[in-house]
């Protein structure tokens, strides 16, 4: 794992746990997920059914699931569960939430009535439906829904809403600005998993691989592409520790938007240099890189525009 973060002893044993589950288990469902490691209570405090936890705890899952391609459904569930304690502590659904049994996801956009790419939206019996004015709880079935499949290989959902669907939560104050920073700090963690993981796997490739009698590890210019990839990895990786850290602090949207900017130039740099360096077999099924990459660039595709982060970043400079 590539982030360095203050961890209690729960947060480690929860790493822990997840890493050895991971090893025997390399693509888990969302039964495993729930069942095995009780993942869906992370963010729920314990007096609400959950197994706590913040920031740290969802980054450093969201990063663990993310070369297991099962970061994207558990965040959005994870993150709409948290609101959800936030904004209505005690509420009759949060138990089922925590176990697993109920699938609840993030929705974003600026139209009460329209959410298009909800992750986890095509499995989910509940949404959060959350614009700058404010939250609604939705069952699923109250919702015209519209599975899609996308370019990694994953399913979203487009959701159209009426205009008095759910149940009104809160108002606008803190929720959006919460949901959106906390949804793109937990994407760039799982980017970071990913990316460390397309690291580590290109260079046991190349320990592996033999011309002239010796590993081509061994040539200076694949020495120096790995060492630009790993490069990029560091400076993505320190970014995205500051945005976790600086959850709720008036630095947030900064930190935010400095941790996307780097994190969408990190991974296409890192994918295509392991892509590349493992030759025609970077693009082949038989290898779980092309699907990593895949699920990179997915990621950071829905990081939105590169310049409105930029320009957040210059605005909140202090």
């Amino acid at each position: 794992m590539a982030l360095d973060l203050p961890l209690t002893d729960e947060a480690a044993l929860l790493r822990d746990a997840i890493q050895r589950y991971l090893a025997d288990v390399p693509r888990p469902d969302w039964s495993g997920l729930a069942r095995d490691l009780g993942l869906m209570g992370v963010g729920i405090p314990e007096d609400q059914g959950g197994t706590g936890g913040g920031a740290i705890e969802r980054a450093l899952v969201a990063e663990a699931l993310g070369p297991a391609l099962a970061a994207g459904d558990w965040l959005s569930h994870s993150l709409a569960a948290t609101l959800l304690a936030r904004l209505a502590p005690g509420h009759a659904l949060l138990g089922d939430l925590a176990s697993g049994e109920q699938r609840i996801s993030l929705a974003l956009g600026d139209d009460p009535r329209a959410f298009a790419q909800v992750p986890g939206g095509a499995g989910a019996d509940w949404l959060l439906a959350v614009t700058p004015a404010g939250a609604r709880l939705v069952p699923a079935a109250a919702a015209e829904r519209r599975v899609r499949a996308m370019f990694d290989g994953t399913e979203t959902a487009d959701f159209t809403l009426s205009a008095d669907a759910g149940e009104a939560l809160a108002g606008g104050v803190d929720v959006w600005p919460w949901a959106s920073n906390a949804a793109l700090t937990g994407r760039c963690a799982e980017a970071l998993g990913l990316m460390a993981r397309m690291h580590a796997d290109t260079a046991a490739y190349l320990n592996q691989r033999e011309q002239f009698g010796q590993p081509i590890a061994r040539f200076q210019v694949l020495r120096h592409r790995m060492a630009d990839m790993h490069m990029a990895l560091l400076k993505a990786g320190g970014l995205i520790e500051r945005a976790v850290l600086a959850e709720g602090t008036p630095g947030w949207d900064h930190a935010v938007s400095a941790a996307v900017v780097e994190c969408g130039d990190a991974v296409r740099l890192v994918g295509e240099g392991a892509i590349q360096l493992h030759g025609g077999m970077g693009v082949t099924e038989e290898l779980e890189l092309g699907g990593m990459f895949k699920r990179g660039l997915t990621i950071a595709a829905g990081f939105g525009n590169r310049s409105a982060h930029l320009a957040r970043h210059a605005g909140t400079l202090v």
